[in-house]
């Protein structure tokens, strides 16, 4: 039988056909809360009124032109970037897995440009997700994406997660930098220390590699923070964001500081469609949303009340769920059941999460979720639960 989508994905047997906040509407009217957020990409909800008429308004003047010429509102949107992170310099896609492959370019050409061009190679952490590329499943070093698909690509070293002994070790003449997300997403929700972290800062500073982030997932606000980052008080060398930037719009920005984009010259690295007027006008709404005053504030206070509601349902439910994990409105429950029977399980109760390694569920609400939309949350997944445990 020929399949007109490659079927290349597992999906759940459901289809939207409107979105309205945090809820997500069938063509027959049944409504879902979701707590997915399109993989942490809808950071502000479905149909955003800023969004929709920053969106509409773009629309009826410019599409695209290529980077062939000047973007004005993608100039506006480096400028509000760079200032509201440690870059200097910004490099926009489509795409998560693209900003991780110009990150990765630019690591190794940033070494070439120094007359060292064998300092090609970043030590990354088992277990991570950086990507479907050939460059970033080898980066991830994960057996399941890599099978089938030949030769990895050369020059990723993998160390167990969190471990700063490992990477010291791994440190050779051509060491290139060290990537890694400060929070993991895809692999199961995992948060890294705050003494690694700054102890990793200093390890790269001290060897001259540069520290490569991968904030696809975490960052844009999602750990109450407008990066991940911030909590240890580090910056890095280089970062890739997606997802949340453009608010459901595809949006993917490697981020830089003048010093590690010094080999990118003109003619190393490009995107046809990266930036264009209508993912920037979108872009820029998003920032004007979580830049406000206050926003973050109520990022931090909605994630506190979800993870203590959370650890009630633990104690409710120990033969479900084991631990939660995570960071602000990055959360992992960690199951003792299968993770897809507890994603199933919330679906009969018109609730959306998403799987994850390490046998989790995630949730990844809008950042501006309500307490009543998150107490909501809360009834399904007790509901949930106590339906599993019934039959444990």
């Amino acid at each position: 039988m020929i399949t007109p989508v490659l079927p290349s994905y597992a999906r759940t047997n459901l289809a939207f056909e409107r979105g309205e906040g945090p809820y997500l509407f069938t063509a027959t009217g049944e409504r879902y809360l979701d707590m997915g957020g399109g993989i942490a990409v809808n950071a502000l909800g479905h149909a955003h009124p800023v969004l929709v008429a920053a969106l509409k308004a773009q629309a009826e003047k410019l599409w695209h032109t290529s980077n062939l010429y000047h973007i004005p509102n993608q100039q506006r949107l480096a400028e509000r970037l760079v200032a509201a992170s440690f870059a200097d310099t910004a490099f926009f896609c489509n795409s998560g897995a693209e900003a991780l492959e110009c990150a990765i370019k630019m690591s190794r050409i940033y070494h070439y440009a120094n007359g060292n061009p064998e300092r090609y190679r970043l030590i990354t952490q088992e277990g991570a997700f950086h990507g479907r590329t050939l460059a970033t499943i080898s980066a991830g070093g994960n057996e399941k994406h890599l099978k089938g698909f030949g030769p990895q690509v050369d020059g990723f070293d993998h160390v167990p997660f969190g471990d700063i002994a490992a990477i010291k070790a791994a440190i050779g003449p051509q060491t290139a930098g060290v990537l890694l997300e400060p929070i993991r997403g895809e692999g199961g929700i995992r948060v890294l220390p705050i003494a690694f972290l700054k102890e990793l800062r200093a390890l790269c500073d001290e060897q001259g590699v540069l520290l490569v982030l991968d904030e696809v997932q975490c960052g844009m606000g999602r750990t109450g923070k407008l990066w991940a980052y911030e909590w240890a008080g580090i910056t890095p060398d280089i970062m890739a964001i997606a997802k949340a930037i453009g608010g459901g719009f595809p949006l993917g920005v490697c981020l830089a500081t003048e010093n590690a984009a010094k080999g990118m010259t003109a003619g190393t690295h490009g995107s046809t469609f990266g930036g264009n007027p209508l993912a920037c006008a979108v872009g820029n709404a998003v920032l004007d949303v979580v830049l406000a005053d206050g926003f973050l504030d109520q990022v931090l206070k909605r994630a506190n009340r979800l993870k203590q509601q959370l650890a009630m349902l633990r104690d409710r439910h120990p033969g479900v769920i084991e631990e939660i994990h995570g960071e602000g409105l990055m959360i992992g429950i960690k199951c003792r059941i299968t993770n897809t029977d507890l994603v199933a399980a919330l679906i009969d109760e018109k609730m959306l999460s998403v799987g994850a390694g390490d046998n989790q569920v995630r949730l990844l609400p809008p950042l501006n979720i309500e307490d009543a939309q998150i107490s909501a949350a809360i009834v399904a997944l007790d509901a949930a639960c106590a339906k599993l445990s019934a039959k444990l």
